[in-house]
């Protein structure tokens, strides 16, 4: 038999859990990691060209492919000796594309098909724990480990959203639609959460408005834009156009 204490310490926790602002089934740890393969090597990946208004500040690499150097716009380019890479005052890393001297292209080819394959392992993901979660607004949830659905667009409202989990946690969300974060939201990891586990699955448009502060790593199938002063600690991979709007990507 259980202990009084034993049992008030137990009910004590369940409480906690079922916090209510929190996501039910706080329990689920979530699932397995996202494998990027070389995807992971970059900041920011894109198969239609990465732009960008200064002052914006990358810390990682960038990446274009299968295009040319040419769809990296606003960067002030300087090409390496050899030509296998650019630099840029914005960046602090190094700038790639399809149309420069080997080995980049075929390392790109490899980067941008394992790209593919996390967007279309990820998007697959079966047996959600939540689905439709919110109706799609989720400014001011706690959100815990778990696999998330939403058939429907997703937003987060200026209050912004708690994401919370130890480092070993993972988080994957699925967008069907397109993903707004309002001006100065703010994604706020509590519990030892990575940005590296945290995974938005966004079939449509990815779109982080003025001042706001996203986290995690951003698997998109349509555009992503970071506008004027909006910050972000984590990787943009898209297989379409990244802009940079005077904006802040640490990866």
């Amino acid at each position: 038999m259980f202990s009084t204490s034993h049992k008030v310490a137990c009910l004590s926790l369940l409480a906690s859990l079922l916090s209510v602002n929190a996501a039910p089934g706080v329990i689920n740890l979530g699932p397995a990691p996202v494998n990027l393969g070389t995807a992971a090597n970059y900041a920011i990946l894109s198969q239609t060209g990465v732009s960008t208004v200064p002052p914006s500040s990358i810390t990682g690499d960038i990446a274009v492919s299968p295009i040319s150097g040419g769809a990296l716009t606003g960067f002030a380019l300087t090409l390496a000796p050899g030509g296998a890479f650019s630099t840029s005052s914005q960046v602090t890393g190094d700038l790639f594309a399809a149309s420069y001297a080997a080995p980049t292209p075929v390392t790109l080819r490899t980067a941008i098909s394992d790209m593919q394959t996390a967007f279309s392992n990820a998007n697959g993901l079966v047996n959600p724990g939540f689905r439709n979660l919110a109706g799609g607004s989720i400014g001011g949830l706690i959100l815990t480990p778990a696999l998330y659905r939403w058939t429907t667009s997703v937003s987060i409202s200026d209050v912004g959203v708690t994401i919370s989990g130890t480092s070993s946690d993972v988080f994957v969300f699925q967008i069907a639609g397109t993903f707004d974060i309002a001006s100065d939201a703010q994604v706020i990891l509590v519990g030892g959460a990575l940005a590296s586990n945290i995974f938005w699955v966004v079939t449509g448009a990815v779109t982080v408005h003025p001042g706001a502060h996203f986290e995690g790593v951003i698997l998109a199938k349509t555009g992503v834009t970071l506008q004027t002063g909006a910050t972000m600690n984590g990787r943009i991979l898209s297989q379409t156009l990244v802009a940079l709007q005077s904006a802040t990507v640490v990866g």
